[in-house]
C-alpha cells in the first residue's frame, strides 16, 4: 500500500497551488525578449504576459497582433495603463535605470536582463530605490536554472582540492563598435560589463567574490572603427585560499565558445554550454551530462521562479545586493585596466 500523505503536507502543498497568473510587461523587443523572454513568458505558469513596450511602433504593430497583447512605444504610459505585477525589461543598458526607477514608482516588481546597472555608484542607488519601494528585483542569470550548470559543484566535489580556473567566453561581432554597445556612455562598457556578465556571476556563483582581481583591456580589434568599450578582456583573478584563475571575454574572436575548466589534484570538470564533464588530470572522461535545447525552458523556470519570489515563496538570489557583488567585481576590472595593478573587489562594495 502507498504511504499516505500527512493532512499538514497535503495543506502545504495546496499553498504552492497559484490560482491567478502574475499579469507581466516587456519592455524592449530586442532579439533576447523574443527569443526568449516571451516563449517563456507564453510558457510560465506563473505569469502571463499582456502588454509589449518598444520604442520602434511597427515592431510593437507586429508583434501585439502576433501576440493578442496590448502595444505601448512608451513604457510610462504602460505602467499608467495597465495593472501589471512585473515587468520583464530588455532596454539598452543605459535605459535600465529609468525604466526600473519608474517600475519602482508603480510598485511593479522588475525581472532585469543583465546587467543590474552600468556602474556601481548606479547600482547602489538601485538597490537603495528598490528596498524603499519594496519591489522584487531579479536580475536574468540564465545559466541558474539549467541542470548542466548547477552540476557543476556536485561533480566539483570530487576533483580534490581545486587549485585553478581557467574560462572564456568569446564571440566575433564585426565592428565592434556598432550601435550603443560600442560606447561606455551607454553601455557601461564593453565586453566584460555586457556579455561578459554571465561568465563573472558563474565565477561568483561557484566560487564566491575573488580577493584580488588583475585585468588588461583591448579597443584595438578595428582600429578603422571608433569605439571605446573594449572588444577584449583578459582577467586574472585569485582568492586567499590559493585558487586562482583567469578569465578571457572577447567580442571579436571566433568561433563562439563558452567554457570553464576546473583544475584539482584528483581530476578536472569541464563545463560548456550544454554538456559538463569529470576528467582525469591527464584529459580522460569519466562521466557527461549533455542537456539539448535548454534555453527556453531556463527562460520559463526563472520566470516561474521570480513568480515565487514575488510571492514570498522562494528567496530572491539574484537580487539587487547580491549583484552589488557582480558589479564590485567589474568595477575592479575597470580599475584594475586604468592603473595595472590588482585591485580587491570586496573593497569596492
Amino acid at each position: 500500500m502507498p504511504k499516505a500523505i500527512p493532512l499538514a503536507k497535503l495543506g502545504n502543498l495546496a499553498k504552492g497551488r497559484r490560482q491567478v497568473k502574475l499579469r507581466a510587461g516587456v519592455v524592449g523587443l530586442g532579439k533576447q525578449a523574443l527569443d526568449d523572454h516571451i516563449p517563456g513568458l507564453r510558457s510560465s505558469d506563473g505569469a502571463e504576459l499582456v502588454a509589449i513596450c518598444d520604442e520602434n511602433s511597427e515592431i510593437v504593430r507586429e508583434h501585439q497582433y502576433q501576440l493578442r497583447v496590448n502595444g505601448y512605444t512608451d513604457f510610462r504610459e504602460m505602467f499608467r495603463t495597465e495593472q501589471l505585477d512585473m515587468v520583464i525589461v530588455t532596454v539598452p543598458h543605459h535605459i535600465g535605470r529609468t525604466v526600473i526607477e519608474t517600475a519602482a514608482e508603480y510598485r511593479i516588481h522588475v525581472l532585469k536582463e543583465k546587467p543590474f546597472a552600468t556602474s556601481m555608484s548606479e547600482a547602489q542607488e538601485l538597490a537603495k530605490q528598490c528596498e524603499e519601494s519594496g519591489i522584487q528585483l531579479m536580475v536574468t542569470l540564465q545559466r541558474r536554472f539549467n541542470p548542466i550548470y548547477t552540476s557543476f559543484t556536485q561533480l566539483a566535489d570530487q576533483i580534490g582540492t581545486p587549485f585553478v580556473v581557467d574560462a572564456q567566453y568569446t564571440l566575433f561581432i564585426d565592428d565592434p563598435s556598432e550601435g550603443w554597445r560600442g560606447l561606455t556612455a551607454k553601455a557601461g562598457g564593453g565586453c566584460i560589463i555586457d556579455m561578459g556578465y554571465h561568465l563573472i556571476d558563474m565565477i561568483l556563483w561557484y566560487f564566491g567574490l575573488p580577493d584580488r582581481v588583475l585585468a588588461d583591456v583591448s579597443v584595438g580589434a578595428r582600429p578603422d572603427r571608433e569605439y571605446d568599450a573594449e572588444d577584449t578582456a583578459l582577467i586574472h583573478f585569485g582568492y586567499d585560499s590559493g585558487l586562482y584563475g583567469s578569465l578571457l571575454l572577447s567580442r571579436f574572436i571566433g568561433p563562439k565558445t563558452e567554457r570553464i575548466r576546473l583544475v584539482g589534484s584528483k581530476g578536472m570538470v569541464h563545463l560548456e554550454r550544454g554538456r559538463i564533464q569529470r576528467l582525469t588530470n591527464g584529459g580522460d572522461v569519466i562521466e557527461s551530462l549533455s542537456r539539448e535545447q535548454a534555453w527556453p525552458s531556463a527562460a520559463t523556470c526563472q520566470i516561474d521562479y521570480f513568480c515565487r519570489v514575488i510571492e514570498g515563496l522562494r528567496p530572491n538570489t539574484s537580487g539587487p545586493k547580491e549583484n552589488l557583488a557582480h558589479m564590485s567585481f567589474i568595477a575592479a576590472c575597470y580599475e584594475s585596466a586604468k592603473t595595472h595593478v590588482y585591485i580587491n573587489p570586496k573593497e569596492m562594495l
